[in-house]
């Protein structure tokens, strides 16, 4: 079998919340509700989920594909470690994913928080290469855009 050509790419995604900067870095770092917007979502079921936030510390969110996806009953794994957190400001993370065993995407993941008068601007930058068998950088995209609108959903709750 001839393996296929990664393929990096770098996307932004920019989001204004009418939240302020420490809640938004908040619903960032605890781990329950990081938890509501990013790992208990639709077209998966969630087997597992912890976070160690610190500089060093690792997230991994595993899931079994669910019968919407061509991938029924396979595993996904999202293991992140953070490298850089600036409380209330920026959080650096590196993170694989793989599916079935297979390593699909190797990313790193920069979020942003800028304060504004209406609360908070989220800014961030997502730079991958995506190995084969991935989604590919225009579902990954999506997925991002999915996550921060659920992200924006959970904000005046919590």
């Amino acid at each position: 079998m001839e393996l296929q050509p990664v393929l990096p790419n770098t996307f932004v995604i920019e989001r204004r919340y009418p939240a302020s900067r420490e809640r938004v870095f908040a619903a960032l770092r605890r781990e329950d509700q990081k938890r509501r917007w990013y790992a208990d979502r639709d077209g998966r079921e969630g087997t597992a989920f912890e976070m160690d936030f610190r500089v060093g510390g690792r997230s991994i969110s595993r899931a079994r594909m669910g019968a919407d996806t061509p991938f029924e009953g396979v595993e996904l794994v999202n293991e992140e470690y953070f490298h850089n957190i600036v409380s209330d400001r920026r959080i650096v993370s590196a993170a694989t994913m793989t599916l079935g065993g297979r390593p699909i995407s190797v990313a790193l993941l920069t979020i942003e928080l800028v304060a504004t008068d209406s609360g908070t601007d989220l800014i961030c930058t997502h730079q991958a290469v995506f190995l084969e068998g991935a989604d590919g950088p225009e579902m990954r995209e999506h997925g991002w855009r999915v996550l921060f609108d659920r992200l924006g959903a959970i904000l005046p709750e919590a």
